[in-house]
């Protein structure tokens, strides 16, 4: 049954953490500046098996130039800069401008979806309840952040020492300046929680040339979206205590209930706009008397999208939490709650202010607090408050030009979506539990089965893109792994093109080759020892000169690497059943996969360039030669 107690006290809050949330903050280590050779060398190991042997050439030249000249002293220049810097990380400003300064509708091209698991209790899948618990939760999760009290986000090597109750007391007496080292001692990894606070009460703002993040902790307010009309109501009293769950649950269903019509010019395609386009039409909305309903939306706790549909199968899952109908959403919100007629929810999250580890942080506790301890139940009847009064419908006054604004923006929106597919697969062959037990790393081989079915299907080797979280430095974002190397290009081309040439052993032995170089990528990337953040940032450096970009960022080579045509993210979580997101190019491939005990999911998008049935057809052959050949079996024909 759920708690009594809620709303009174503890009830506020997920849960009291004896190590307060940011203790390890200060202490956090600084996001290495790599050295210019390894960076040099890491990248021509990256770009070897995309090049034939004279282009590998002229590059070699390029980078080897740009090392000894030019690179040396935007290296050492952004050295002291990182230096003079010392409470954030080299890569903060630039990642920060890279995605705010991009015009590209956010919409497919930045944010991304993860979908949660149902409720183990069926009964608590209906839309109402379930939206109910989600929002309570989300709201006991900000509290519990504001509060301090949020366990702070650790990596344990091992949990028997360091996630216990001894060392959390024994560590919150130790100074901040010094509680990382404490932690490391017993071999835990603190992780940076910079971001987390741009998960409440923040949008992104479309501004001309660049846009820009906004937050207003002080709002009280939750956005609902329904029927592509806009609600609010307080969620949090002026004490700062939560609206009582029954309060919550009685608005929602006033909404629900709510039989106004789909508004004729929905405002909600506008934030799926270039930003450019939209950074004008808003100037409009605010000239034309919509600041105050526009203030409403920019600042609300977040966005809850209620769907008037039920989910028909996973692939119409994607498609709903990635993009929707347009109308529905409002994408520049740092997260949508998304909840469908038949209770299914996801959230879709704006990419600018944070990665997927903070999202998935919040979305692990959420659907834990909401299926273990929900505030309402399917008997629970809602509070008898007049939602009339404390609902608000928000009303914007449009003239022509907005009214055409929103025509076209719509207009956009459908061609774009239009052109997307998505499907995915189920391998149910196998998955951790064999791969770990045959000592091959799991992601390696997800990622030589991606190289692989390519070959397969387009007879080449691509540039493919896997994000690595770099949280365990101060302000770390990401580094790239790059999964293509000379060991997936050599295993691919045997398995693919002459696999009788090998015998069983060989075949092993190419792929335990490929799984050990993999995970040295890994490591160096999550050590912050990639080389894409480096030259991001060099490149970056120099163009902030004014000064002509050196030859060796004029490299098409250079550019073909950056043009990822395989973009690749794996997450995996109790309470996600699946994520995805688009292409990064229209040629490209949206690869989310997650690599489960006894199987492997990949959920992938693209446009019209590419065949995304297909190509998962070439990655179940993949992995089933590739669990074939580590059995000690024939390849099947």
């Amino acid at each position: 049954a759920p708690r009594g107690r809620r709303g009174y006290g503890s009830g506020e809050y997920l849960h009291r953490s004896i190590v307060p949330t940011m203790h390890y903050q200060k202490s956090l280590p600084r996001l290495p500046v790599p050295k210019l050779e390894d960076t040099i060398r890491r990248y021509l190991n990256a770009q070897k098996p995309l090049l034939n042997d004279e282009q590998f050439r002229k590059t070699e030249d390029l980078a080897h130039q740009f090392e000894k000249g030019v690179g040396r002293q935007l290296h050492e220049q952004l050295v002291a800069q990182d230096n003079q810097n010392k409470h954030t990380s080299y890569i903060t400003g630039p990642w920060f401008d890279m995605y705010l300064k991009a015009r590209e509708p956010v919409v497919l091209n930045f944010n991304a979806f993860m979908c949660f698991n149902p409720d183990p209790k069926s009964e608590y899948n209906d839309q109402l309840i379930r939206a109910t618990n989600m929002t309570v939760s989300a709201v006991r999760f900000m509290k519990t952040l504001r509060a301090g009290y949020l366990e702070p986000e650790v990596f344990h090597l091992n949990p028997q020492k360091s996630d216990t109750k001894l060392f959390k007391k024994f560590i919150r007496f130790v100074p901040s300046s010094l509680s990382w080292f404490g932690a490391y001692m017993v071999n835990a990894y603190p992780l940076d929680m910079s971001q987390y606070f741009r998960l409440f009460n923040s949008t992104r703002l479309p501004k001309l040339n660049r846009d820009e993040l906004y937050t207003d902790e002080k709002a009280k307010h939750l956005l609902v979206l329904r029927n592509g009309n806009f609600y609010v109501f307080d969620v949090v009293d002026k004490d700062g205590n939560m609206v009582k769950p029954s309060e919550i649950q009685a608005h929602l269903k006033y909404i629900l209930s709510d039989n106004s019509p789909a508004p004729s010019f929905p405002l909600g395609y506008l934030s799926s706009e270039n930003r450019d386009t939209w950074a004008l039409l808003r100037k409009n909305l605010l000239d034309n008397g919509n600041e105050e309903a526009l203030k409403k939306v920019d600042s609300a706790l977040f966005c809850l999208s209620l769907d008037d549909f039920s989910v028909k199968d996973l692939v119409h899952l994607s498609h709903t939490m990635l993009h929707g109908d347009g109308a529905n959403r409002w994408y520049d919100k740092s997260f949508n709650l998304i909840i469908t007629k038949d209770g299914t929810a996801g959230i879709n999250f704006e990419h600018s202010w944070g990665d997927g580890v903070a999202v998935l942080r919040f979305q692990n506790e959420i659907f834990k607090d909401s299926t273990e301890e929900p505030a309402v139940s399917p008997q629970s009847q809602p509070a008898s408050v007049d939602s009339s009064r404390a609902v608000q419908r928000l009303d914007f006054k449009l003239n022509d030009a907005l009214k055409a604004g929103i025509t076209k923006a719509k207009q956009n929106f459908d061609s774009t979506v239009g052109t997307l597919t998505l499907d995915m697969i189920q391998f149910q062959k196998g998955g951790k539990d064999f791969l770990k037990q045959k000592k091959v790393s799991p992601d390696a081989v997800a990622q030589l089965a991606f190289q692989m079915a390519f070959l397969r299907q387009y007879n080449q080797t691509v540039a493919t893109y896997e994000s690595c979280s770099t949280a365990a430095f101060k302000h770390g974002r990401t580094e790239t792994i790059r999964p293509a190397s000379i060991h997936t290009k050599k295993c691919s081309e045997a398995f693919v093109k002459e696999p009788s040439k090998y015998s069983t052993e060989e075949l092993q032995k190419m792929i335990v080759e490929c799984s050990e170089y993999h995970g040295r990528l890994t490591k160096e990337a999550a050590m912050g020892q990639g080389f894409d953040r480096h030259l991001f940032g060099l490149r970056y450096l120099a163009l902030s000169k004014g000064t002509a970009l050196p030859d060796f960022y004029q490299d098409q080579a250079y550019a073909r690497l950056n043009h990822n045509i395989l973009s690749t993210s794996t997450l995996s979580s109790p309470a996600v059943q699946l994520g995805g997101f688009g292409p990064v190019v229209s040629d490209g491939f949206g690869i989310g996969y997650g690599v489960h005990n006894d199987w492997i999911g990949c959920n992938i998008s693209s446009y019209p360039a590419r065949n995304v049935k297909e190509f998962l057809q070439c990655i179940n052959k993949s992995l089933e030669d590739i669990f074939n050949i580590l059995q000690g079996k024939k390849i099947g024909s």
